[in-house]
């Protein structure tokens, strides 16, 4: 939902009557996540996609309708539904889509802020019933089908009764913690074991952390390619002169410090985890070696350094002088990057972010000519 977060928040803060159409499950290949958003104002104007195009023109079709009679429906698009076919979902998954229209959008705006201010929160949203019948209907009348859920702070919105409304946000925030969205289900007065009442909780977790040590010129094409995937880009260099934002102005920060102190700071503080990114650009031992020995016993999730095979060669002596096990530095990634063939600082990014990719996914990095089967996981 990053994608539409400032032009959808503008919408609401301005009045702007719309619908909101929201990815409530998936199956198969359907290539974009349950949570993911897109919207329809009265105008006919369209923000965010929901299946990089398979779908978007029913869609589109059907938030028209529903700001028409001002009532929510789920629709289901597949390839054993013949409509969804002949508009494009020829990719074989199966999706189901909430479209709501935004009568009370205080909850919706709380949820944006929250998300344009990169703090964790979740939204709930009631979902009405299923035309299918494959899933139960909302036993709730009235009320906003929206509500907020920050971290700490109260929520904001109501789901139609104070218990739903406590489960609920207890539920979120125990979502927040594991990163994944989710429906669950509930009574009327929100009895967990009850039903006839489903909630889609859709959690935004604060962005993953690309930190990026070396003030290079890979490492300015690294940023630009962090943040373009939507990461929370950090550059740090022990030179002053090189650590600037004026030379990286990608970078959501710039810090001019010795690398190992600013990631041993960053641990102590919690502010990594295992989504962090850490690429040691500088390749030179005085400053890889005390950095990546930090970052290799910490719980990140993929730790790179950038350099010919020599200097790796070089640097693995030094980090088992230090004291690291077979095991830990096992966990480096260098020479950096996959064998793309990259030689630009562009292309060497690109070659990057594919290895922290397949790492991440687990996938295969192969070509997808070579396999067979679903392409989304």
């Amino acid at each position: 939902m990053r994608d539409i977060c400032e032009p959808l928040l503008a919408w609401l803060e301005e009045g702007r009557e719309c619908a909101v159409a929201v990815v409530v499950d998936t199956w198969s290949s359907a290539p974009r996540p349950a949570g993911t958003m897109m919207a329809v104002d009265r105008a006919g104007e369209a923000i965010g996609s929901l299946s990089g195009g398979c779908i978007e023109g029913a869609v589109h079709a059907l938030a028209l309708e529903v700001m028409e009679s001002r009532s929510a429906q789920i629709a289901h698009y597949g390839i054993s539904d013949d409509e969804a076919f002949g508009v494009g979902l020829a990719c074989g998954g199966t999706l189901d889509v909430c479209v709501v229209p935004v009568t009370d959008p205080a909850a919706l705006i709380a949820f944006l802020h929250a998300v344009r201010a990169e703090s964790p929160a979740a939204l709930a949203l009631r979902l009405p019933a299923d035309p299918a019948g494959s899933a139960p209907g909302d036993a709730l009348g009235g009320g906003s089908p929206w509500l907020a859920v920050p971290v700490e702070d109260a929520t904001v919105g109501g789901l139609g009764h104070p218990r739903l409304d406590a489960h609920v946000a207890e539920d979120a925030r125990g979502l927040l913690t594991a990163g994944s969205t989710r429906v669950r289900e509930y009574d009327s007065t929100g009895r967990r074991l009850g039903g006839g009442t489903r909630v889609l909780i859709v959690v935004s977790a604060a962005p993953p952390r690309l930190l990026v040590y070396g003030a290079i010129d890979y490492a300015r094409a690294l940023a630009g390619l962090g943040r373009f995937l939507g990461y929370r880009v950090t550059v740090c260099d022990a030179r002053p002169v090189f650590a600037t934002a004026a030379r990286f102005p990608e970078a959501h920060e710039v810090i001019a410090r010795w690398p190992h102190d600013h990631l041993a700071a960053e641990i102590a503080a919690r502010r990594v985890d295992p989504s962090t990114v850490v690429a040691v650009l500088t390749h030179d031992l005085k400053f890889d070696v005390p950095v990546l020995a930090a970052a290799l016993r910490a719980d990140v999730g993929y730790v790179g350094a950038l350099g010919s095979r020599r200097t790796h060669a070089l640097r693995l002596a030094g980090l088992r002088e230090a004291g690291l096990s077979e095991e830990e530095l096992g966990r480096l990634r260098a020479p950096i990057g996959l064998d793309l063939g990259a030689r630009t600082p562009e292309a060497t990014a690109v070659s990057i972010f594919a290895e922290v990719l397949r790492d991440a996914s687990g996938a295969t990095g192969l070509p997808l000519t070579s396999g067979a089967g679903p392409i989304h996981r």
